[in-house]
């Protein structure tokens, strides 16, 4: 996308604050993108007011209204081509997406993910970090393929874990993390820098740091 504007379609099913974050940076300059609509199967989503907010065009398209998943991710990708997207990314998104929509959107798919894959995917994985006892966890942004959660790995993002965690408070501290990863993904790809070989992302310019370590608890303590 190098030399145009990058036009980004977000698929959401909650309060949408990945999609927040995706619009300020947006508008920061950030990324050299914009957001051109917003799509929820959910029509009280808090997100879609917050696409509202920001003047952004929003489209409900409930699924129940669907007889099976591949005719309503065929109605999502209607509504995407129209809008002449170029990236779809899911913001919360509750629902696994097709084969069929993942072919009209080869490798221009992403999503945000609050554990380190591949360990804990699905739902409710903050606490299933916290239950096996972990000593760090965190997020990760990944293209999607037809697995859950399974698609190559674009940026990850660490947090400590503590024995006495809710799961409240690491919700907390991963989401401002996804906040920070998830645009500079969406950038990577508009600058054209990342290259899908097999599982691995490759991200063109990028500068190594074999000095990072981390460690819970601090080993001089």
């Amino acid at each position: 996308m190098v030399g145009s504007m990058m036009r980004i379609g977000v698929l959401v099913s909650g309060s949408g604050s990945n999609l927040q974050s995706i619009m300020d940076a947006c508008e920061r300059s950030e990324i050299d993108a914009r957001v051109c609509v917003v799509i929820s199967n959910v029509p009280h989503a808090y997100a879609l007011e917050r696409a509202r907010q920001k003047g952004l065009p929003s489209v409900v398209v409930p699924h129940a209204d669907y007889p099976d998943r591949a005719s309503y991710d065929r109605k999502l990708v209607d509504i995407l081509t129209e809008y002449r997207v170029d990236l779809v990314a899911l913001a919360g998104f509750m629902r696994v997406l097709t084969p069929g929509f993942l072919r009209a959107f080869s490798g221009r798919v992403m999503n945000i993910h609050p554990a380190l894959l591949p360990s804990f995917p699905g739902l409710d994985v903050r606490q299933k970090a916290i239950d096996y006892g972990v000593r760090f966890s965190g997020c990760t942004v990944h293209f999607v393929d037809e697995g859950v959660d399974t698609g190559p790995i674009i940026i990850q993002a660490v947090v400590p874990v503590y024995p006495d965690d809710t799961e409240e408070a690491l919700k907390e501290r991963i989401l401002k993390l996804e906040h920070k990863i998830y645009p500079k993904a969406i950038q990577l790809f508009a600058q054209g820098r990342l290259t899908i070989e097999g599982r691995k992302v490759f991200i063109r310019d990028y500068e190594k740091d074999e000095s990072l370590c981390l460690t819970n608890p601090f080993l001089n303590r």
